[in-house]
């Protein structure tokens, strides 16, 4: 029975992973929508690689932070509870790479493709697993310190703070930094905001993520 149970615990966690690695395709279509004809290819490859180095940063670094746990470990022991250890880790993954997803369509069309990485990586390796730790990976005692003076502990729905709120906390200041996209909202002192490039692009996107 207990061997059904993780069995169970597993299908669930990776069905999870799943839902929300389609969110990215939905990040993907919904940038490709919204930046100019010229710049589609590059905003896909960009979140192409952006998961890419998110999946390397995180699984050499992030984990460990957030979590204090490692995968250079035997596969025997890799492979205990049905491997829902790596399971469970492929599925924060997917939480941990919408960081650096909802950023880059923040700044879609105003950033260059090396920095944009780099910063991918130093946000998914260090600063966001820092802060998942402290909420999901209960460190720092935070919660503890929270559940002291509010009565209970810190409950993140969803990721609805610790990942969404935290890209669009990380996304603003940047936004701010590198200012409008030139010429593409305003020409001359007036006023030229260009439509949707690719609309159904743009609405494909908006349900994916809606469903997921």
């Amino acid at each position: 029975m207990e061997n059904l149970k993780q069995a169970g615990d597993v299908l669930f966690i990776l069905l999870g992973a799943v839902i929300v690695m389609a969110m990215h395709v939905g990040f993907a279509f919904l940038e490709l929508g919204t930046v100019r004809k010229k710049n589609q290819v590059n905003a896909l490859i960009k979140i192409i690689v952006d998961f890419s180095v998110s999946t390397l940063a995180y699984f050499f670094i992030g984990y460990t932070v957030a979590y204090g746990v490692d995968f250079f470990s035997l596969a025997s022991a890799l492979s205990l509870k049905n491997g829902f250890e790596l399971v469970k880790f492929f599925f924060l993954l997917t939480f941990a790479a919408a960081i650096p997803a909802i950023i880059s369509g923040g700044i879609a069309e105003r950033a260059r493709f090396g920095p944009q990485l780099i910063a991918t990586a130093v946000i998914v390796g260090l600063v966001y697993p820092f802060f998942e730790g402290m909420i999901w990976g209960e460190r720092l005692h935070v919660q503890a310190w929270i559940a002291s003076v509010c009565g209970a502990p810190f409950h993140d729905f969803a990721g609805s703070v610790v990942v969404y709120a935290m890209g669009g906390w990380l996304t603003l200041p940047v936004v701010l930094i590198l200012g409008p996209r030139a010429g593409c909202y305003s020409r001359d002192g007036r006023i030229a905001a260009h439509p949707p490039s690719n609309i159904p692009f743009l609405a494909l996107g908006a349900w994916v993520l809606a469903m997921g």
